[in-house]
Order: structure tokens, then C-alpha cells, then sequence
């Protein structure tokens, strides 16, 4: 699933050729994804011209006259420019032609994305309304995660990864960021001193930073604005690594489910 970083180098790389640009024609193949595309959709949109692209958690929200055009790329969507003209593939299932001379083209084979229109206050949708502090914002901060997590016992893990904790940390994020605060995944949040909570809010700056800047983590359904896999992949040290050695200590790495998902940490690094 494209994370937070893949969706703000998304929305990065589609700005220039969208933002100040308008809509010139709005092409929609398949109305069915996650949600129903809204009816009369297209018509609303064309000859609109597109504001500053905004990201809130793994949300994109493009502004127009009215409201905001709200895209969520789900399990396996991507966003990509194309050269007006370019024969569409199976699965591109929504164009918007800008008169940037470019195609933002919307490209999901499993359908789990959504493309919809909020009138009004983005915020104030049911969607984002409750959601927690961005990463890279100032509202978040390891004496945030420390008092939300008091008297909570799920593990550590889980807890970061709750997006009414904090959006967007996702599991590869989750256990990148363990990793550099030296904490046990497994440990119940409400057990983690406030200390270790700044240090993990810290790692988890570091690391989406990081993530970002190298152009989003490369995953097999995932694919820039411009076509381009992401390079975090390279650098990851505990992530789709158990049983190889810790680039730290040299130990063994531990594979595990922690809340239903694949875990993988150092015994001996993170405690």
C-alpha cells in the first residue's frame, strides 16, 4: 500500500504540471472503485482551475472552485503524467487533461482507491476530521505520543500506527522507527517512558524524511508522478529482513506478527 511518503512524493511530483492549471477535459473509464466515482463529476471539474495540491495523512486534496477534489490511491493506485494522446492501460480508470499540456492519469488494478468531491471545509469531512497530528507537522511531538499512550496496552507498534495517533506512520515506517529508537515493537504503549517516546518520535521524523527525500519506498504496485520507483527500499534496516544479520550488532533478526502484521526487529538492538 503506497504510505505517507509515496503519496507526498506524489503529490510533489504531479504539482507543476497541475497546480495553476485547468482542467481541460475529465475522462472517467471505470465509475466503480472503492466508492462510486460521484455522478455529474466530470462535468463539475471541467474548465476548473486547480489550486495548491494539499496532502492530509495518504489523502491528496486538489482545490477548485467550491470545494476539493479528494483522491486516496488504496491498496494499489498511482497517479501519473502522461503526454496527451498516450493509449490508456488496463487499469487506468480516470484522466484529467490539463491545459499544462499533461494527462494526471489514475491507475489502480484493485479498485481500492476513491476519488470524490468535498464541498466546503476539507477538514470537516467525516474522513479526515479524526485523524491525528501529521508526522512532519509541529503538533507532533514524543510528549504527544506519551500522554495519548498512558494506561494503553496495546503493543507499541500497533499504537504508532493508529492514525488517530499519528498519520501516516505505516508498517515499514513503524518498524524503521523502532528500529532507530532502540524499542521493542512488542512492548505495551502505556510501558514506554516519556525519554523513549521523544526519541521515537524523533526516528519516526527521520525516517519519513528520509523516505521522502529519496522519492517514497519502492513497492511493486507503487510508481512516482513521473513513472520512477522510489529508492528508500536500499536503506531499510529491519523491514523484509528477518533472519539476516543487524546492520548494528551483526545478531540475528526476528520475524514475528504483532497485530496481524509481519514484524521484523533486533532482540538485542530494540528492548
Amino acid at each position: 500500500m503506497p504510505e505517507l511518503p509515496e503519496v507526498e512524493t506524489t503529490r510533489r511530483g504531479i504539482a507543476p504540471w497541475v497546480a495553476g492549471f485547468e482542467i481541460n477535459e475529465v475522462i472517467i473509464r471505470h465509475q466503480r472503485l472503492r466508492i462510486p466515482v460521484p455522478e455529474g463529476l466530470a462535468e463539475h471539474l471541467t474548465g476548473e482551475r486547480v489550486g495548491e495540491i494539499e496532502r492530509r495523512a495518504k489523502y491528496l486534496l486538489l482545490p477548485v472552485a467550491g470545494g476539493h477534489l479528494l483522491w486516496h490511491l488504496g491498496m494499489s493506485g498511482s497517479l501519473r503524467l502522461v503526454e496527451v494522446g498516450t493509449e490508456p492501460r488496463k487499469h487506468d480508470h480516470i484522466d484529467l487533461v490539463m491545459s499544462s499540456g499533461w494527462v494526471l492519469r489514475y491507475h489502480d488494478p484493485r479498485r481500492f482507491g476513491l476519488v470524490d468531491f468535498i464541498k466546503g471545509d476539507p477538514l470537516s469531512d467525516r474522513r479526515l476530521a479524526s485523524l491525528g497530528p501529521e508526522p512532519l507537522g509541529d503538533e507532533f511531538s514524543g510528549t504527544h505520543l506519551y500522554q495519548r499512550s498512558r494506561g494503553k496496552r496495546v503493543a507499541v507498534k500497533n499504537f504508532i500506527m493508529d492514525n488517530a495517533t499519528v498519520v501516516g506512520v505505516g508498517n515499514i515506517y513503524a518498524a524503521e522507527a523502532l528500529f532507530m529508537a532502540g524499542i521493542d515493537p512488542r512492548v505495551e504503549a502505556g510501558r514506554v517512558s516519556r525519554a523513549r517516546y521523544q526519541r521515537l518520535a524523533e526516528a519516526i521524523r527521520q525516517v519519513l524524511a528520509a523516505s521522502i527525500e529519496q522519492g517514497g519506498t519502492t513497492l511493486r504496485d507503487f510508481v512516482s508522478g513521473h513513472g520512477e520507483p522510489g529508492y528508500f527500499v536500499q536503506r531499510l534496516n529491519v523491514y523484509g529482513r528477518g533472519g539476516e544479520p543487524c546492520r548494528v550488532c551483526g545478531r540475528e533478526l526476528r520475524s514475528m506478527t504483532i497485530g496481524q502484521r509481519a514484524s521484523v526487529f533486533c532482540p538485542h538492538c530494540q528492548r
